[in-house]
């Protein structure tokens, strides 16, 4: 100062409150102070142990996944087979008759059918499959005898009669179909398996054929209320055509075996009840069913006859084309139509992951994908100018 006055001397600031001025100074930006404390890095620590308690949990999830595959495979065919059954159980309400007296005579029908294929199918099916075992020796003598095996054999040389003859004693070995089986024990327990997951299913399709309209209704309610007319028109039309879809390739595999019936009888193959049940469960996989029972029907009619398997695969290859451009547009008529590479790709990724259950699924998942991009995606892509 001017007058001669001791300047005052400058307070000493401690740690604690220089820290304090600093954030008092330096508050957060809005963008700090809006991020989720996970997103920041001043505790690494806490980071750090936020990240591996979600990668824990994420294993775990995973594992309990992986044992509940078997529950998730009969909930989801139970699911289709409800969806199947829903427009026959539809058609009958537009008759006058109420959902659950529907349900009853569905079901009735259905175990009075499934009861009459075990008593007149299961007994002569037991009986041609061991023929065909024990047929197996004259069969193949039948095929070294014919002039099918003569032009293979001028082909590949005489190494071809040392390979049919120890495929000869391969499948005559009874280890070695125990082996490939996992032996006997391992083979009733898959059967038991198989039967009390067959239980589970009709029970569980029961329960989502009484309950179907409530579970979509129910479905209802996570939608906004302005969105939930059009997502309940959008769940009816992929239902009902799911529900048209399956249908539809019950009644095709249904025809496929009934035609493979006809023709080994009439041709004088064998075991044409066991090809009729192959057939269907062969055929009743979308779009490549047919063909690959095709191949394998026609394979194994040349080992009885070579004009036989000739007759045999040029009239099936006919009601192939039968079935592709008159009978699946009429059968299919209320399933959503999708390119057939796309069929395809869905039916080999499906089996891919999930089996014959994934080959099933996969078209009308593609389809219902399809639909939502129908219509919610594309919609909203052309309303953005």
């Amino acid at each position: 100062m001017t007058d001669g006055t001791p300047s005052p001397e400058p307070l000493a600031v401690s740690p604690s409150a220089g820290t304090d001025a600093a954030a008092t100074a330096a508050p957060l930006t809005p963008i700090e102070r809006h991020r989720p404390f996970w997103a920041r890095l001043d505790s690494p620590f806490t980071v750090g142990f936020l990240l591996t308690i979600g990668g824990l949990a994420a294993f775990v999830l995973g594992v309990a996944v992986s044992n509940i595959a078997t529950v998730i495979i009969y909930i989801a065919l139970a699911m289709f087979a409800a969806l199947g059954l829903d427009p026959v159980i539809q058609w009958f309400g537009r008759h006058n008759v109420k959902r659950p007296w529907a349900i009853a005579i569905v079901f009735l029908v259905l175990g009075v059918l499934g009861a009459g294929l075990l008593w007149l199918v299961v007994p002569a099916l037991i009986d041609q499959i061991g023929e065909f075992i024990s047929g197996i020796p004259a069969t193949i003598a039948n095929f070294e005898t014919s002039d099918t095996y003569a032009w293979l054999e001028g082909i590949f040389g005489p190494g071809l009669t040392t390979l049919v003859d120890e495929v000869q004693k391969f499948l005559l070995d009874p280890g070695n179909i125990a082996a490939i089986s996992g032996g006997l024990l391992k083979v009733g327990v898959g059967i038991a398996t198989a039967l009390s997951g067959l239980l589970i299913i009709v029970v569980l399709t029961l329960y989502f054929v009484a309950s179907l309209p409530g579970i979509k209704e129910s479905l209802m309610q996570f939608a906004p209320a302005r969105n939930r007319p059009k997502v309940r028109d959008m769940t009816n039309q992929i239902t009902e055509s799911i529900g048209g879809y399956l249908m539809g390739m019950v009644i095709l595999a249904f025809f496929n075996s009934v035609v493979a019936f006809l023709l080994h009888l009439f041709l004088g193959l064998p075991y044409p009840l066991l090809m009729g049940v192959l057939a269907f469960s062969i055929t009743i996989i979308p779009l490549v069913g047919p063909v690959l029972y095709w191949i394998f029907a026609t394979t194994l009619a040349l080992f009885t006859s070579p004009l036989a398997a000739l007759i045999f695969g040029l009239a099936y290859l006919v009601y192939i084309q039968i079935e592709a451009y008159v009978i699946t547009p009429r059968v299919m008529s209320k399933a959503i139509s999708i390119p057939g590479s796309l069929v395809v790709i869905g039916a080999l990724i499906g089996g891919t992951l999930l089996g014959l259950l994934g080959a099933l699924i996969a078209v009308p998942v593609t389809a219902s994908i399809l639909l939502i991009i129908k219509q919610v995606f594309i919609p909203r892509q052309d309303a953005k100018l």
